[in-house]
């Protein structure tokens, strides 16, 4: 939370950073404090309290939330990829191709689309009551686990629209790989050595961290429904819901130069030159 709201905060403030692809990070690190804010708190005050309870209207708020977030993400991180293709394999239409309204588009477009998925698998998931246990086998309400107290009806019409979602989100992962694909291939052309791997740290992370994202995701959701608690089902959702928000700030922000030169002139401007003035 510390990382992605210092990321949020040096970007607005600092004039140099208001260009489109911090634009898209400032997008993405409030994503990720909404994200794990709609699962970590709740888990940890009831950790701390030992309830191991949550209401049915509790429930699905975290459901519509999370995969709101969770589908916006997905939406950003393509945009995301398409800018720095655009970045590196086309330098000189950039400022053509990525305008402000290109910019305002892509995120309504990101928002919109994480708000339709979000309200049709919630609306499936609850629209009918549930028919068995109501104990779920997870620290938050996952979708799967709702799925199997879930009446067959229901069962039948969120596993196709899951196995839909599912070739949405493995196309939204192809393109973005094909994207990385051709990001690489023009980096390893370029001469400067410093310049490549400077490209190559930057984009090698975010495809990793896109990876774990992408494949938990899909496991927890079309691999087998745990019926009983397992440290690997619990292993599986932390990997999907806490890992990249905590990761992303430090592939996508902290790693960057401009970002820490923002963070070194904020921090003497706020801490350095208050003590100073005390001093003197």
């Amino acid at each position: 939370m510390a990382g992605n709201l210092l990321t949020i905060l040096v970007i607005v403030t600092d004039p140099h950073l208001h260009f489109p692809m911090y634009f898209f990070i400032g997008n993405l690190s409030f994503i990720d404090l909404c994200s794990i804010s709609v699962i970590v708190p709740k888990s940890i005050v009831n950790s701390l309290t030992g309830r191991k309870s949550i209401s049915l209207k509790e429930c699905a708020a975290q459901i519509f939330l999370y995969l709101l977030f969770a589908a916006t993400e997905i939406a950003f991180l393509v945009v995301m990829s398409y800018d720095r293709y655009i970045a590196i394999c086309h330098p000189l239409h950039y400022g053509l191709t990525v305008t402000p309204q290109v910019c305002a588009q892509a995120a309504g477009g990101s928002w919109a689309s994480g708000l339709l998925y979000s309200a049709i698998h919630t609306f499936t998931m609850f629209r009918l009551p549930f028919t068995k246990s109501n104990v779920i086998h997870q620290y938050f309400c996952d979708v799967p686990q709702i799925l199997r107290i879930s009446s067959s009806e229901v069962q039948f019409s969120e596993s196709v629209l899951l196995t839909v979602s599912s070739g949405v989100i493995l196309a939204c992962f192809a393109f973005m790989f094909m994207s990385y694909i051709k990001i690489f291939s023009s980096v390893l052309q370029i001469r400067s050595v410093e310049a490549r791997n400077k490209a190559l740290s930057t984009c090698t992370p975010q495809l990793a961290i896109l990876l774990l994202f992408v494949i938990s995701g899909l496991i927890a959701v079309l691999g087998p429904i745990a019926k009983k608690v397992s440290l690997k089902n619990l292993l599986i959702g932390m990997f999907y819901t806490m890992l990249p928000p905590f990761l992303n700030p430090l592939i996508y922000s902290l790693r960057n130069k401009e970002i820490n030169s923002a963070l070194g002139k904020m921090y003497k401007r706020y801490f350095e030159f208050p003590s100073k003035a005390l001093l003197d």
